[in-house]
């Protein structure tokens, strides 16, 4: 089966559990106001390849991941290449590897579930708790990201919740405190990771002639976003 790919990390650290071979996928259904990849946007634009050139890829660093690590999917969002993901995902377990997707779980069909069924844990972006901030900044409703939760949480995926904190917008106590909610609400979820929203990425914006929604959003500060990691202690 052959997919839309647009990169590869060979030892990513920040993508999962252990060191893990990282597939960014091209396409993307959303919008948000945050995005470092507006490269990734429209799949037309992605390199065409196969389940069986990426698994060989993987397996050359398997001597890196051990137990925890492996190959994680990435995007834009994985989801809209759920039966290119599920092959890879079924090569992979082949080889004794572990499967992890990073989605923003936006999207919930047959082909998303069955896809589920190979992968071993999900990082999911849960990015604002107000469905008006959903829909205004990303271009989703909560809803539909919740919904997909719950399912992660019936199938007992366990499920790393990750939220960038954004200044002006998400940086503040009730926010941090419903993320908790939800995090207590489903038992799948056992981590909770807060990034810091950074501006590197305007350089891509300005290289595709494109406005970044974002710029005039001043970058978090690093001990802003661990005081708001103990609210959620």
């Amino acid at each position: 089966m052959v997919g839309y790919v647009h990169s590869f990390q060979s030892l990513g650290t920040l993508d999962g559990p252990g060191v893990r071979f990282v597939v960014f996928l091209q396409g993307c259904n959303l919008r948000c106001g945050c995005c470092h990849n507006p490269d990734t946007w429209d799949m037309r634009q992605g390199k065409e390849i196969t389940t069986e050139e990426i698994v060989s890829k993987v397996i050359r660093y398997r001597e890196y991941y051990k137990e925890e690590g492996g190959i994680t999917v990435s995007g834009g969002e994985p989801l809209l290449q759920a039966k290119f993901v599920r092959e890879l995902f079924v090569k992979c377990h082949e080889e004794g590897i572990n499967t992890c997707l990073d989605t923003s779980g936006s999207i919930l069909n047959d082909d998303i579930k069955n896809l589920l069924q190979e992968t071993d844990r999900v990082l999911l972006d849960i990015k604002y708790t107000e469905d008006e901030q959903y829909q205004k900044h990303v271009g989703c409703d909560l809803h539909k990201v919740l919904e997909f939760l719950a399912y992660l949480d019936e199938q007992k995926i366990p499920v790393t919740l990750r939220q960038v904190i954004i200044p002006t917008l998400n940086d503040n106590k009730e926010n941090i405190l419903k993320l908790k909610s939800i995090a207590d609400k489903y038992s799948c979820v056992d981590k909770v990771e807060l990034l810091p929203f950074k501006k590197v990425c305007q350089v891509k914006y300005d290289d595709l002639g494109m406005k970044f929604p974002f710029a005039d959003i001043p970058a978090a500060k690093k001990e802003d976003v661990l005081a708001l990691e103990e609210l959620l202690k």
